[in-house]
């Protein structure tokens, strides 16, 4: 006897059909919603990490730097850094760092060691006490742009300062020195000897000197000696 399969009714299809959407439906989400494991890349893209900025250095020498002294030009601010000892040093004028020469010679950098004067040229003058007397390092401006002068210079008598000597709105540098032409710069023989007073141009073209005198507290405003142009005369000795 012939068997026929019972017609499967269409509401029970329907609802089969439905069943099977749906469960294929969550899988999808299950599937999404998964977390990855550690390491897993993702397609959404990735924004490059910034690049570290370096911190200016704020070594001096060996060791870290200490602010000294700090004045500002012509609104232009300057601070002057040293290590603990004073025996290494720089300059920040502005944006611009000054490693300082004089501390290769052995000056030594203190609280007093920046003397700085405004004017048509600005000027500033880092002083230090070595053996046998003081060297100064100058920094002129000039379009907005600052300059290290180069060569330093040098007092055995223990004086280096800024002043306007000529009046004409720019500094002049004041190295007082022992007036000793037939002795060696140092030396007890010359440390006996007279003061004078030299001036310079901040170009380091030699202004003139003073007469000499007995002892530099003898001159205006010593340490930082005031000067006119009157006062000056061709310098003679060992200038």
């Amino acid at each position: 006897m012939r068997t026929w399969l019972q017609r499967v009714p269409r509401s029970a299809l329907l609802t089969a059909l439905l069943a099977a959407v749906v469960t294929a439906a969550a899988l999808v989400v299950v599937v999404t919603l998964r977390p990855k494991p550690d390491g897993a890349e993702t397609m959404a893209p990735r924004e490059s990490a910034a690049a570290p900025v370096e911190a200016p250095s704020s070594t001096c020498g060996n060791g870290p730097c200490k602010q000294l002294a700090a004045v500002s030009v012509g609104g232009t601010p300057v601070v002057l850094q040293a290590d603990a000892a004073g025996g290494s040093g720089r300059v920040q004028v502005g944006q611009q760092p000054f490693e300082l020469e004089i501390t290769n010679l052995g000056a030594k950098l203190t609280a007093t060691s920046l003397r700085c004067i405004d004017g048509s040229t600005a000027a500033c003058l880092i002083r230090g006490d070595a053996a046998g007397g003081s060297y100064g390092e100058l920094l002129t401006e000039s379009g907005g742009v600052w300059r290290d002068y180069g060569k330093p210079y040098f007092s055995d008598a223990g004086s280096l300062s800024l002043y306007d000597v000529s009046q004409d709105g720019r500094a002049d540098v004041i190295v007082v020195r022992h007036e000793c032409p037939k002795a060696v710069s140092g030396t007890p023989r010359c440390q006996a000897a007279p003061v004078v007073a030299e001036v310079y141009e901040l170009d380091g073209e030699v202004m003139g000197c003073t007469s000499t005198v007995t002892a530099p507290s003898d001159l205006r405003g010593w340490p930082d000696v005031e000067l006119k142009k009157s006062q000056l005369r061709r310098c003679s000795g060992n200038s």
